[in-house]
């Protein structure tokens, strides 16, 4: 039996009242604040002051705990809007946003799909509002728009992680290398990525993925039969 379908068991009375909510929440708090890898049955249970032992009646393994962790940040996802174009739209950014406030999920979500309550809620949401689209189709869109936000993510926590262990932010960083790339360009050898450098707009994180989002849905609307 799924974790999503096994009962809790009966509450216990003060002062160390149990429940999956509360270990999740729990987990949540310390991935957030140092990552998953400060996450362990043993060390949730030392958040909670009770024995690791109370936590096997709620959850049976880590995975279950993650699986757990995942489906409650899914809560914080709920798209909203008329069409498919403003609910994909919703879904995306609202995606987005909740990785940024959890960094640890860019390294969970993609994969298999997620089958928590709140993730079924969330893609039932967004099926609801591709209901006039041919079934064949509805999934290879949804697909195409999770991945686009699952590798944009990706890139940008990446990037978060690599100023926090490097101590440069992307201005020092470009300072830095910025001299390489001025004798690299020289040499002639780079000129369509020189005009790209020099010359186009350089948007920020939240313009980017606004613009590439916009590219995607107007390939899918392209796509769509009338």
């Amino acid at each position: 039996m799924l974790v999503w379908e096994r009962p809790e068991p009966p509450e216990r009375p003060a002062p160390a009242p149990l429940s999956r909510e509360r270990i999740v929440r729990a987990a949540i708090g310390l991935a957030d604040a140092h990552g998953l890898e400060a996450v362990s049955l043993r060390k949730v249970a030392a958040a909670l002051d009770v024995g690791p032992m109370r936590l096997y009646g709620y959850i049976a393994t880590k995975e279950e705990l993650l699986d757990l962790m995942v489906d409650a940040v899914y809560a914080e996802i709920r798209p909203a809007g008329d069409g498919w174009r403003e609910v994909l739209t919703s879904v995306a950014e609202l995606t987005r946003r909740a990785v940024h406030r959890h960094e640890w999920l860019a390294d969970l979500i993609g994969g298999r799909p997620q089958l928590g309550p709140h993730a079924l809620a969330r893609g039932e949401a967004v099926l609801a509002a591709l209901g006039g689209v041919d079934v064949d189709i509805v999934m290879p869109v949804v697909t195409a728009v999770d991945a686009y936000v699952i590798g944009t993510v990706r890139r940008e926590i990446a990037e978060r992680r690599a100023e926090r262990a490097s101590g440069m932010n992307q201005r020092q960083w470009q300072a830095a290398y910025g001299p390489y790339l001025e004798r690299t360009f020289a040499t002639g050898r780079y000129p369509a990525l020189e005009t790209v450098i020099r010359d186009a707009a350089h948007l920020d994180a939240e313009e980017t993925f606004r613009t590439g989002l916009g590219f995607l849905l107007d390939g899918i609307g392209a796509g769509i039969p009338d």
